[in-house]
């Protein structure tokens, strides 16, 4: 049984929002404190500002995404929101998120494949 203190969300990551009635298949429910609800609002103001520099990176010519610092921003901000999505998620939210694999996919850089060299890249 939630904690009475919990309120009941409907997160949406790829619009950036945080609703009280389900409106999206594609939600993710979350039971969350106030503060933990603040945490959340910074969490996807974060990762849509790490975005908007990603998208401002990509036109640099010559400079590889990989190891740039504004892809590794992005995907730290949104390694952080999938972790915590999962950990005050319901049970159908932390098995959509391990479903998804998303968390050891984005922590895997695979530079141990062939074409690394000596494993990292060399634009940075």
């Amino acid at each position: 049984m939630p904690d009475d203190n919990l309120n009941r969300y409907f997160v949406s990551v790829n619009h950036g929002l945080i609703q009280e009635e389900r409106s999206d298949s594609n939600e993710y429910e979350v039971l969350l404190s106030g503060d933990e609800l603040t945490v959340l609002q910074d969490l996807l103001t974060g990762l849509a500002s790490g975005d908007d520099y990603a998208f401002r990176r990509a036109f640099v010519p010559y400079k590889s995404a990989d190891h740039d610092d504004a892809a590794e921003q992005f995907d730290d901000a949104t390694i952080r929101l999938f972790q915590y999505l999962h950990d005050h998620g319901t049970d159908e939210t932390r098995r959509q998120i391990e479903g998804l694999n998303v968390l050891h996919k984005l922590e895997n850089t695979g530079y141990q494949d062939e074409g690394y060299g000596s494993g990292s890249p060399t634009n940075k």
